[in-house]
Parts: C-alpha cells; structure tokens; sequence
C-alpha cells in the first residue's frame, strides 16, 4: 500500500533524520505490525504556506490512489499573518485535493492539528506574543476540524502535544525533535490502523 504525506517543515522533519520524520515512524511502525506500507511519499518544504504547497502540488507527478494521505499545513499562514478566512478557503481546497489524491476516498485522509510553536525558545526569544500565537493557532486548528470532520476525513488533534512537551525539540529551539515526532505518530496511529484496515 502507498502513503501520501502533505505539508511542511512538519511533515519533511525540519533538523531530524529522515527516519525521526513523523511520516516515516508511522509507515515504519505499521510495517512492524504487518502492514505492507511503503515508505511515505513526502511533499513538503519548511516554510510552505496553503498555497505553495499547492503550487508544489501543482508540479509533482502523482500516481494516486493512495491509500493514506496525510495533510498537515498551516503554521506558516499564521506565522505571516494571513488571515483566518483565507486560510479557510485555502484548506478547503487543499484538502479537496488530498481526498481526490486518495482515489476520492475521504476516509483514507488524515488531517493533523498545527502543533503551537509559540512554546518554543524560539519563540519567547523572538519578542513575539506567544499569548496571540496560541489563539490564532487555535482558531485556525477551529476551522481545519471543522473541513476535516465536514468532508468526511479524519482528524486528530497533536496540539496540546505540542504544548505539554515543549522541550523536545531539534537544536534550532523551533522545530520538533524525533522523539516529539514520535508522540504524534503514536497519536495518529489508531486512525491509521483503521484506514489501512488494521
């Protein structure tokens, strides 16, 4: 079976191996449970937004359908500003395409909270309003389990990871360290056994 994974530093595993990438624990422990997974296909960048994923999207060769897809984007829209109502209309249709990716199959798609940066060292040490972080992060994670659970995908939640393990991160002070990124596969592993028929 085949993995789609879509994103960004998240997902691509910003300052960890490649193996630490949450995607690649998943497909890496469903396969020791006796799936036949192939490693994940990963399109994602550190610092995409909604749109340059889809830009990026827009030049991949895809070979669906796909059996799992994954979608984890947003961060940066927040990060740049970009208003709630915008990212709604973005996410709508990012994930229109994940679900045609995975062979029109909205159950074979999972969508992934934002995980809260302003936690970080990085944060605190960059002035930035952590207080107004959390809230917009709040607010957009709102509106993508509002698509997610609208169009039929499922949706698990890994913020409130993010925020009670602050201190597992990689060496930049910002991005998630493997052992973070093996909370969220361990997260979103049960609804993974259950698309993958587990």
């Amino acid at each position: 079976m085949r993995y789609l994974a879509l994103g960004d530093s998240y997902s691509i595993g910003e300052g960890v191996p490649e193996a630490g990438r949450w995607p690649m624990q998943l497909a890496a422990r469903l396969r020791a449970e006796g799936v036949a997974l192939d490693d994940p296909l990963i399109v994602a960048t550190t610092g995409w937004t909604t749109d340059e994923l889809s830009e990026a999207m827009d030049a991949t060769a895809f070979i669906p359908p796909y059996d799992l897809v994954s979608l984890l984007i947003g961060v940066n829209n927040q990060y740049r500003g970009r208003g709630a109502d915008d990212y709604r209309g973005e996410f709508h249709r990012m994930l229109a395409r994940a679900i045609n990716l995975a062979g029109d199959r909205a159950d074979r798609v999972l969508v992934l909270s934002i995980p809260d940066w302003g936690v970080t060292p990085f944060a605190v040490s960059s002035g930035r309003d952590v207080a107004q972080i959390a809230r917009e992060l709040d607010v957009y994670n709102a509106i993508a389990a509002d698509e997610a659970k609208a169009a039929g995908a499922h949706w698990v939640d890994i913020t409130g990871i993010s925020r009670e393990t602050p201190e597992l991160l990689a060496e930049d002070g910002l991005h998630p360290s493997a052992a973070q990124y093996a909370l969220w596969m361990e997260a979103a592993l049960p609804t993974a056994r259950r698309i993958l028929g587990r």
